[in-house]
């Protein structure tokens, strides 16, 4: 571009006007193009999420693919806008590339929860839906995306859990099996009667329907205790009725051992007072 110091002022004020003229016309194309653009891609995006819902894509791949869909298509669109305002796009390509060499080595724990993301979706320890305990905490999977993943919990929390630690680290799948076994553990006095006490969660036991019978239930003498004789229960059901059969049966044991006269006992410690 011609220096515009050396031209006379007539030439100078001709060649700054022609510059802005040029560059306001860049400018309007550039702001034209991007809310057409803005829009196409919020076309495209709810075409692909539309063929995703028709194909009934897995939750967990529908969030993530619908992210990555979104992030490529708003780099290309950069790219195009800022070749409309005639900045050298290989210039930009080239300065973008050594600059994510170097935010890679200072963000390598970013790419490490981008890679736990694929690596989930790919061998799918969990999926949305499931209920899991992992890094610390636990809820129902809410979405996999590119970099987290969103738990909920019980009492309505939202956790967000890096995918990195994710994808290495140890984690309890509640959901994944069908079926779940139940353990309780029941203390009688000493002094009641065992075979009674195992006649009364029996009938407990058959009476309540969620109750699978294959693997059949189990009942026995577990341990001898300070104050009382403790019976384990072990029984399988199906896995979403887990904690309404746990809590169920523990209000059903302490009815029904009163009306049976079983005891169930507390620490307790008897003091004797000697005299001389």
């Amino acid at each position: 571009m011609e220096n515009l110091q050396n031209l006379p002022l007539d030439a100078a004020i001709s060649k700054l006007i022609d510059l802005i003229v040029s560059f306001g016309s860049r400018l309007l194309i550039a702001i034209i193009v991007f809310f057409v653009g803005r829009w196409i891609i919020r076309r495209i995006i709810n075409v692909v999420v539309k063929a995703m819902q028709r194909r009934k894509v897995e939750a967990s791949l529908f969030s993530f693919v619908r992210s990555m869909v979104k992030i490529t298509l708003y780099f290309l669109f950069i790219i195009i806008l800022i070749g409309i305002l005639g900045i050298e796009t290989s210039s930009f390509i080239a300065l973008f590339a050594s600059a994510g060499i170097a935010i890679g080595a200072a963000m390598s724990g970013t790419l490490q929860n981008f890679a736990g993301g694929v690596m989930i979706l790919l061998f799918k320890p969990f999926k949305v839906g499931d209920y899991i305990e992992a890094q610390g905490q636990s809820g129902t999977v809410k979405e996999i995306q590119i970099f987290n993943t969103i738990l909920s919990t019980p009492d309505n929390k939202i956790i967000i859990v890096p995918n990195g630690g994710l994808s290495t680290g140890i984690t309890e799948n509640y959901s994944k099996e069908e079926t779940r076994r139940v353990d309780w553990e029941f203390g009688i006095a000493y002094g009641d009667s065992y075979d009674k006490a195992k006649e009364v969660i029996t009938r407990l036991l058959k009476s309540d329907t969620r109750i699978l019978t294959s693997p059949d239930y189990f009942i026995a003498l577990n341990s001898l205790g300070e104050s009382s004789v403790n019976i384990v229960v072990r029984a399988w059901v199906k896995s979403p009725d887990y904690w309404n059969v746990f809590f169920d049966m523990n209000e059903k044991v302490y009815k029904t051992f009163a009306m049976e006269n079983l005891n169930i006992p507390f620490p307790q410690m008897d003091v004797h007072i000697k005299h001389d």
